[in-house]
């Protein structure tokens, strides 16, 4: 396909540039009314409030790709989230089922910064260094190409809630984690299963080259050097701020922060886990939340009986989350009824075979 032609097929028509709010809310209504049971549209945290309430389901990313994979009456999953999202749910769910994303744009920084090229490089550096000590763990945050290279080489998938249990698993397969693509997320997990800072080391794909002061033979832990661009927006002199100006509000964060942020916090976990504290709260409790703007927003909304702010109250939301509004999600349905498609995500056979040992691999130990 040419660039013309990519750009005819994943770029917003103008007529959809100028219609009210009110419009393209009423002409989703009547496609999701039409189509019933042959639409699905799963919604991340992280979206919108425009878009999450034409949501299905709300969730974390792997929780959508589970349902889908659960609903099988639906022929159309017009995925609300990003590029990965839409990837594992098209590796789960069947072959007359398509699934599409309303804008190709909407990407992941920290699912890009783990380029299978430059992986699959690194891996024999470390067999190299490390010998067969090592076993792959990806994040669900990452591309299906990660997750393939994961499955095909004895690892598996984790979550951010899951993280601790599928880390103590690997460390029963292998002496040695490489852990991808979310530095934090590995060094933090890590950390709390009593694995010392010093034994862990961040392999860095720009120079393919291991950064550490520490003898190899030390090292327990591998982390690539990728992180989460929204939770990488929190730090301890936030949290020192909230401490003076509001004394007994507790500080809730993303296990994606740094080491640093989460050991000032009160508390730390997963978007579900953040959901749930919350919703568990007793009234009249003070909360400071580091996570994604757009979801603090909606708690805040949610809980009036409870005071909630953003850990750093200038953060903006998931730029490539937010890249999907009401336009390209009338686009997308309109496409559909249209009989001309726009933007379906698919993963070819081989990648979703080695993919799904990652993911089957962590599901079975869920």
């Amino acid at each position: 396909m040419s660039i013309s032609e990519l750009l005819q097929t994943t770029t917003l028509p103008e007529k959809y540039r100028h219609l009210s709010v009110e419009e393209m809310e009423r002409q989703i209504r009547a496609i999701k009314d039409a189509l019933g049971d042959e639409l699905f549209i799963p919604g991340h945290h992280y979206q919108k409030d425009e878009v999450i309430q034409f949501a299905d389901v709300a969730g974390d990313s792997l929780q959508l790709a589970q349902l889908c994979e659960k609903n099988t009456k639906a022929k159309h999953i017009v995925f609300c989230g990003v590029h990965f999202m839409a990837e594992t749910a098209d590796m789960l769910t069947t072959d007359h089922q398509a699934v599409y994303l309303p804008d190709m744009r909407a990407g992941c920084s920290m699912a890009d910064m783990a380029d299978i090229y430059q992986t699959e490089a690194a891996w024999p550096v470390l067999q190299q260094i490390f010998g067969d000590t090592i076993l792959p763990l990806t994040y669900v945050n990452s591309t299906a190409a990660i997750k393939a290279f994961v499955g095909k080489n004895g690892g598996a998938c984790v979550t951010s809630s899951n993280a601790k249990k599928m880390v103590a698993w690997a460390f029963t397969q292998k002496k040695r984690i490489f852990f991808l693509p979310d530095q934090h997320l590995g060094r933090n997990t890590a950390f709390d299963l009593g694995i010392p800072l010093d034994a862990m080391a961040v392999w860095n794909p720009q120079t393919n080259s291991l950064e550490t002061d520490q003898d190899p033979e030390n090292i327990r832990v591998i982390l690539w050097k990728g992180h989460c661009s929204v939770h990488e927006g929190f730090s301890v002199a936030q949290i020192e701020h909230v401490r003076k100006t509001h004394p007994t509000m507790r500080v809730i964060v993303h296990p994606e922060c740094s080491r640093e942020v989460v050991a000032a916090s009160d508390d730390a976990g997963s978007t579900k886990y953040i959901i749930d504290q919350i919703e568990a709260a007793p009234a009249n409790t003070q909360w400071a939340i580091g996570t994604e703007m757009n979801l603090v927003n909606r708690l805040i909304a949610e809980h009036p009986d409870k005071k909630i702010i953003s850990l750093n109250p200038y953060m903006c939301p998931c730029l490539t989350m937010n890249r999907i509004d009401l336009a390209h999600l009338l686009w997308s349905l309109d496409s559909i009824v249209a009989g001309t498609p726009q933007n379906q995500i698919t993963v070819d056979a081989k990648t979703t075979q080695d993919a799904k040992l990652a993911l089957t691999r962590m599901l079975e130990r869920a």
